[in-house]
């Protein structure tokens, strides 16, 4: 896959993707979210074990947090989410503020990659899943502007790869090409930047 980013820094876009896990109420845990398998406890789950998975391949500690593909199972939350997910977001920042995490080779999701596609990788999914978040619980998401580039970017040539016909989450959602950036990249994500909680219509793609 194409090499679409240099070096990041992920802790502004962490530190969002926190704040917007820290609004969540224990009520909404079960509510739906644009990824049509999770619930909101299931994406709060997703994202501390990403969070993990990444942290360990920008520290190049390769293993099970690292092999393990993200469609073995569905996660979930434990008792301590809310001490635990802005614990290991902050990791996953400090990761790859060392610039070897962006050389060389390391492993995400049972996939070897190129230190920078991994990092742009965890930035895209930081970046969408954010807006997953902050959609399915009614909050105000603006992301880390470097954070949200490096997401378009990735998608976009994840999409060119693919012959525009379908990105890595599934088939793209045509949005106007003077759309926010933001809608862009969720566009390109394959779900619908419409989305709300109750669309019975609204398009969702996997994690």
């Amino acid at each position: 896959m194409t090499d679409t980013t240099t070096t990041l820094d992920l802790g502004p876009q962490t530190r969002i993707v926190a704040r917007l896990a820290e609004g969540v109420t224990d009520e909404q845990l079960a509510d739906r979210t644009p990824c049509p398998e999770y619930l909101v406890r299931n994406m709060l789950g997703h994202l501390a074990g990403l969070a993990v998975a990444f942290r360990d391949a920008g520290r190049k500690d390769l293993g099970v947090t690292t092999d393990t593909s993200p469609e073995a199972a569905v996660p979930d939350v434990g008792p301590g989410w809310r001490e635990e997910l802005p614990r290991v977001l902050d990791e996953l920042a400090g990761a790859w503020r060392d610039p070897d995490a962006w050389t060389g080779m390391t492993r995400a999701g049972g996939i070897d990659l190129p230190g920078a596609v991994a990092g742009a990788v965890a930035a895209d999914e930081l970046v969408v899943h954010g807006w997953d978040l902050a959609r399915a619980t009614g909050q105000e998401y603006a992301p880390d502007p470097a954070a949200l580039r490096a997401s378009y970017a990735f998608l976009w040539a994840a999409a060119e790869e693919s012959d525009r016909g379908g990105g890595i989450f599934g088939p793209v959602v045509p949005v106007p090409e003077d759309a926010p950036l933001l809608d862009r990249t969720v566009g390109l994500s394959g779900r619908d930047p419409g989305w709300r909680p109750g669309r019975a219509d609204g398009a969702g793609q996997a994690p």
